[in-house]
C-alpha cells in the first residue's frame, strides 16, 4: 500500500509548506547573521568572532522553527475548517460501524507510584463504561517493577481494583522478570502474546488518563482512515499543586494548543508519536516497528531509548500515515512536579535523542522523519550551542579589555582601523531575538481572549495576562539553569556517559535545600565565577549577560522556591495560573483526584503499611493466595539451591523481611512452595513477634 501515500492531496500540500518553512528559516537566519557580525567590534573578522556569527546563525535558525511553528499554529487557530485535519473523518463515520473492534489500553509501568496508576486506570475505565464501550476495551498493566514490594503492591491493587468494579477479564495484570528494552520491550512483549487479539492498542504512561469518548473517537477516525498507523493526541496537563508544576500545566494549556496545531500545519500525515496518549493499529506496528539495536555501546549504542520517534518514522516508512490529532480534547496527562525530576527526566531523554543521530541515514526514511530526528537532538543541543555562544561572547568581551587594539593593518592604509561597538544595534538584535521568542505567548493570549472567549477557565483576561506575564518571568529565570544542565548532558554522553533508566517522581513533594545544593552547587559556583570575570574585566558587557548569570547563581533558592506547594497553591486561591481542569474540570479529572486520596486513605489488613508488599505476601492471607494463585505450579529444584532457599526462609523467620536482601525476597516471591510454607509458619511466631518483625498489628 506504500504507493498510496507518494502523491495525495496531503503529501502535495506537505511539500510546499516545508519548502516555505524552510525559506522563512534560511532568509531571515542569513538576515540575522549578517547582522551579528556587522555589530561585533571586528565586524565579523576575527577567527573568534567568525565563530560567534557561526552559532549564532544556527541558533537564530532554531528559535525561527518555534516561531513560525506558533505562527502558523496561530493561523490553523483562526480558519473556520481545515481539510488536513484528521478528525474531519468523524463527520463520515459512525458509531455502530466500530461494534466489533477491539482495543487493548496498555499501562506500561516500572516503580510509579500504584495508587495514581490505579486511580487513572479507574477513571478511564469508568469513562469507557459511561460511554456505553467497555466490552470493546481491555485494559493492560504491563509492569517492569523490579522491587519485590512494589511487585506485591501492584498486584493487590490490580485484584482490589478488578474486584471493586466487576471488571473480571477486563483488567489484566502482568509482570516481566527480565526490564528489556524498558518501555518498548514491554509493549512489544505485549503484541508477542496478544497482538492478534485486538485492532489497536492505546499507548497510556503510568500518569495518562482519557475520556471513554476520546477513545471511541479516535477508533472511529482509524476505522475511517485506514492509511493511518498512529494517531497521536495533544494531551494537557493537570493535577499539579507545586510552583513549577503549575506553571508548566499553565503553559501547556495556554500555548500548547497554537503549538500543537502549528506542528499539524507543518507536519500533517509524517508527524511525531510520544511514546503514549496515541492510538497504534498493531499488525503494521507488529511488523514494521520492531526496534534495531544499535551497535556499540551506550550510551550513543545499543537499545534504542527514545523508541516512539523511531517507532514513527518505521511506520511511515512502510506506507501508513502518522497523524496528530491537535484538536481532539479529552487526552491528559501530568508534568514534573520540580525543576530537579524534569532535569533528570531530561537526562534521559537528551541519550535518547542524541541516539537518533544515527538514525539519520537509515535507508528509506522519509525526509520528514530525518528532520524530526535532527529537530529532537537540537532540543538538547542548542543548549550546548548557546551556551558556547555565550562563553565566545565572553572572551570576545575580555580579549577586548585586556588586549591592546591594532589600529594599523598589515597592508598599507592611510587610515586606522577601529575596533567599534555599537550598543544600540546589539539592543536592536536583543529585541528582534525576544520578539522571536515571545510573540507566540501574546498570539496564544489573544486567541484564547478573542477567538475562542476562554478566558474565564483561566481566571478571566486580566489574571491571565497576569499569570502570562508571571510565566514569562519564571521561564526567563530557569531557562539558564536549563541551558547549563542541557549542555552538561549533551556533553557527557557524547563522552559516553551513561545513565539509569529510573522511574519519574509523580507527587508535589518539595526539594529540600541540601538535595538542591548537591544538584545545583556546581553550576552556581560557575555562575559565579563567571560573573566575577565578566565584571572584572568588563562591567558593561557584564550587566548584558546579568540576566543569564544571575539566574545560574541562585539556582539552589530557584529550586527550592519553585518546587514548594504552598506557593502553588497561594496562586491558585489568587485565580493565577488557573488551568481549564480547576475551573470546570471534566469527570475524568474529578474522578482521578478524588480515587488517589480515597485509595491513599483506604486502610490494609494487619496494620501493614500499603508500600510493605513482601511482608504482606508473607504474612496476609489473601494477599498469600492472590500471589501464589498468579505465580503458578511449584517447580522443582537441584538440592543446592532448594537448601539455599530454605535458608532464605529460616533467616526470615528468625529476622524478619530486614533480615533478606531484595534478591532474597524476589527469589522467595518467585518460589511457590517456600513461599507458601514461610506463610504457615510466620503464623506459628508469637504476637509480640509478629509486631516486632513483621510490623503485623493483630488488633487491627
Amino acid at each position: 500500500m506504500k504507493h498510496l501515500f507518494f502523491n495525495t492531496p496531503w503529501t502535495r500540500a506537505a511539500s510546499l509548506r516545508r519548502l516555505a518553512l524552510t525559506l522563512l528559516i534560511l532568509i531571515p537566519s542569513a538576515v540575522a547573521s549578517a547582522y551579528v557580525g556587522s555589530v561585533l567590534p571586528h565586524k565579523g573578522g576575527t577567527l573568534l568572532e567568525a565563530s560567534i556569527v557561526a552559532v549564532y546563525s544556527i541558533l537564530f535558525a532554531w528559535i525561527s522553527v518555534g516561531f513560525w511553528t506558533a505562527t502558523m499554529g496561530c493561523f490553523t487557530l483562526l480558519r473556520r475548517y481545515d481539510r488536513f485535519t484528521v478528525t474531519n473523518a468523524l463527520r463520515h463515520s459512525d458509531v455502530a460501524s466500530c461494534a466489533n473492534v477491539r482495543t487493548a489500553v496498555l499501562f506500561p509501568v516500572c516503580n510509579e507510584e500504584t495508587v495514581r496508576v490505579m486511580a487513572g486506570i479507574k477513571a478511564t475505565y469508568l469513562s469507557l463504561q459511561a460511554a456505553g464501550w467497555e466490552a470493546n476495551f481491555d485494559i493492560h498493566i504491563l509492569s517492569d517493577s523490579q522491587g519485590p514490594d512494589k511487585w506485591i503492591e501492584e498486584e493487590v491493587a490490580w485484584a482490589e481494583l478488578v474486584r471493586e468494579l466487576g471488571a473480571e477479564g477486563r483488567i489484566f495484570y502482568r509482570r516481566r522478570k527480565i526490564n528489556l528494552k524498558r518501555k518498548s520491550g514491554n509493549v512489544a512483549d505485549f503484541c508477542r502474546r496478544h497482538g492478534n487479539d485486538y485492532t489497536y492498542m492505546a499507548v497510556f504512561d503510568a500518569d495518562s488518563v482519557m475520556s471513554g469518548i476520546t477513545l471511541m473517537r479516535m477508533v472511529r477516525i482509524m476505522e475511517r482512515r485506514r492509511h493511518v498507523g498512529i494517531l497521536q493526541t495533544a494531551p494537557a496537563c493537570f493535577g499539579r499543586d507545586s510552583l513549577l508544576g503549575r506553571l508548566q500545566q499553565f503553559a501547556n494549556r495556554v500555548y500548547g494548543p497554537m503549538f500543537a496545531a502549528g506542528l499539524h500545519f507543518w507536519q500533517l500525515g509524517d508527524a511525531q508519536y510520544w511514546g503514549h496518549n496515541a492510538l497504534i493499529r498493531i499488525q503494521p506496528f507488529m511488523k514494521h516497528c520492531g526496534l534495531p539495536r544499535l551497535s556499540g555501546k551506550p550510551p550513543l549504542g545499543g537499545d534504542i531509548l527514545s523508541h516512539d520517534f523511531v517507532e514513527a518514522a518505521l511506520m511511515r516508512r512502510a506506507g501508513w500515515g502518522v497523524w496528530l490529532a491537535f484538536d481532539l480534547a479529552g487526552s491528559w496527562e501530568e508534568c514534573p512536579p520540580n525543576i530537579l525530576s524534569e532535569l533528570k527526566r531530561d537526562r534521559r531523554w537528551c541519550q535518547g535523542n542524541l541516539q537518533h543521530l544515527r538514525l539519520l541515514f537509515t535507508e528509506g526514511l522519509f525526509p520528514a522523519h530525518r528532520v524530526l530526528f535532527l529537530n529532537g537532538a537540537m532540543s538538547y543541543g542548542s543548549a550546548l550551542l548557546w551556551f558556547a555562544f555565550l562563553m565566545l561572547s565572553t572572551c570576545e568581551a575580555v580579549l577586548e579589555a585586556v588586549v591592546e587594539p591594532h589600529y594599523f593593518t598589515a597592508s598599507k592604509s592611510l587610515f586606522p582601523v577601529w575596533p567599534v561597538w555599537q550598543p544600540m544595534w546589539g539592543m536592536i538584535l536583543l529585541l528582534t531575538t525576544a520578539v522571536i521568542l515571545f510573540l507566540p505567548k501574546v498570539m496564544s493570549y489573544l486567541i484564547l481572549v478573542f477567538k475562542f472567549r476562554r478566558a474565564r477557565l483561566f481566571g478571566g483576561a486580566g489574571r491571565l495576562a497576569l499569570s502570562v506575564l508571571l510565566e514569562v518571568v519564571f521561564s526567563a529565570l530557569l531557562a539558564p539553569i536549563r541551558m547549563l544542565f542541557h549542555s552538561k548532558f549533551v556533553f557527557f554522553t557524547l563522552l559516553g556517559r551513561q545513565i539509569g533508566w529510573g522511574s519519574q517522581q509523580r507527587d508535589d513533594r518539595s526539594t529540600p535545600w541540601g538535595e538542591a545544593l548537591r544538584f545545583h552547587g556546581g553550576g552556581a559556583l560557575f555562575g559565579l565565577l563567571w560573573g566575577l570575570v565578566a565584571w572584572t574585566y568588563s562591567p558593561k558587557f557584564f550587566w548584558w549577560i546579568s540576566p543569564i548569570v544571575i539566574p545560574i547563581v541562585l539556582s539552589v533558592p530557584l529550586s527550592v522556591l519553585t518546587s514548594r506547594t504552598d506557593l502553588g497553591l497561594w496562586l491558585r486561591r489568587r485565580r493565577l495560573l488557573l488551568i481549564p481542569e480547576e475551573v470546570e474540570p471534566e469527570k475524568e479529572i474529578r474522578d482521578v483526584m478524588e480515587f488517589t486520596q480515597a485509595m491513599e486513605a483506604s486502610p490494609t489488613r494487619l496494620g501493614l503499611a500499603r508500600e510493605a508488599g513482601f511482608a504482606r505476601a508473607v504474612v496476609d492471607p489473601g494477599v498469600n493466595a492472590l500471589h501464589l494463585a498468579l505465580h503458578g505450579s511449584k517447580r522443582s529444584l537441584h538440592p543446592r539451591i532448594a537448601a539455599q532457599r530454605d535458608q532464605f526462609v529460616r533467616t526470615a523467620l528468625e529476622q524478619g523481611p530486614q533480615g533478606l536482601n531484595t534478591r532474597q525476597k524476589l527469589t522467595l516471591l518467585d518460589d511457590p512452595q517456600r513461599l507458601a510454607e514461610l506463610h504457615l509458619r510466620i503464623w506459628t511466631l508469637s504476637e509480640t513477634d509478629l509486631a516486632r518483625q513483621w510490623g503485623v498489628r493483630l488488633a487491627d
